[in-house]
């Protein structure tokens, strides 16, 4: 697939810096862009300006199963099946202590972030395998790639469930010319992290080599080489650490 007109990528939430950043940045490479976006801000509106009818804005809480299907019915309604899937959307994974979380802190973190995406690529991996090509890459996190995450189990969990569907599907669709990718990035500067203690965010950043956190630009070539269709990766989660390992 090498004809931009040919390219429809679905992104979650599109509206986040490493959404907007990716759409700004590589955007002009796809015929469509559907975008999902919970909360809309500055830099989303401004891209919807520049992008005009290529951008397909669907608002939606993944928070809630039925606003997930109701997307999934708004992408099927809205524009051809997406040739590229680019899950960002995720609750923040905050700092708390096991025995302070709630199942109800797991059931949210679940819903958002992986039970969305069940449903969207149940509806869509059919006509990728169809076409005989997709991709997808999944934002995975830095916990599932060191031995000893803590203080955020709801989010490692969900994380680690993203991890094997993403391996599941990995194998099943490689054969059908469909490819399917982790990124485990460190802790990226971003507005994801303003539920982190500034004392956590200070050691990571004077930690590592760089003194500093990673930037979406540290980001983004990984993921525009896992969508591109050179990629013959599959099954792999990709970290991105600077060279800082401690979190």
């Amino acid at each position: 697939m090498n004809e931009t007109m040919d390219k429809v990528i679905l992104i979650t939430g599109a509206s986040s810096d490493l959404g907007t950043a990716y759409i700004g940045e590589k955007g002009q490479e796809y015929a469509r862009i559907i975008a999902h976006y919970h909360h809309d801000n500055d830099k989303f509106a401004a891209l919807r300006a520049d992008y005009g009818d290529r951008i397909t804005p669907i608002q939606a809480d993944f928070g809630d199963r039925g606003s997930v299907l109701r997307f999934v019915e708004a992408v099927k309604a809205s524009a051809p099946a997406p040739t590229h899937v680019l899950h960002l959307v995720s609750p923040p994974a905050g700092s708390v202590r096991f025995h302070k979380c709630t199942v109800d802190d797991y059931e949210k973190m679940m819903q958002v972030s992986f039970y969305s995406i069940v449903e969207i690529l149940r509806a869509f991996l059919p006509a990728m395998q169809k076409a005989g090509f997709g991709r997808i890459v999944f934002m995975l996190s830095a916990y599932v790639k060191i031995p000893d995450p803590k203080y955020a189990a709801p989010y490692v969990a969900a994380k680690y469930a993203l991890l094997g569907l993403m391996k599941d599907i990995a194998a099943e669709y490689a054969s059908k010319g469909i490819t399917a990718n982790g990124v485990s990035p460190q802790m990226i500067e971003t507005k994801f992290l303003q539920e982190i203690p500034e004392l956590i965010l200070e050691k990571q950043r004077i930690a590592g080599p760089l003194k500093r956190l990673l930037t979406t630009d540290d980001i983004l070539p990984v993921m525009h080489m896992l969508l591109s269709d050179a990629a013959a990766v599959t099954g792999e989660n990709i970290g991105i650490t600077g060279g800082n390992y401690i979190l």
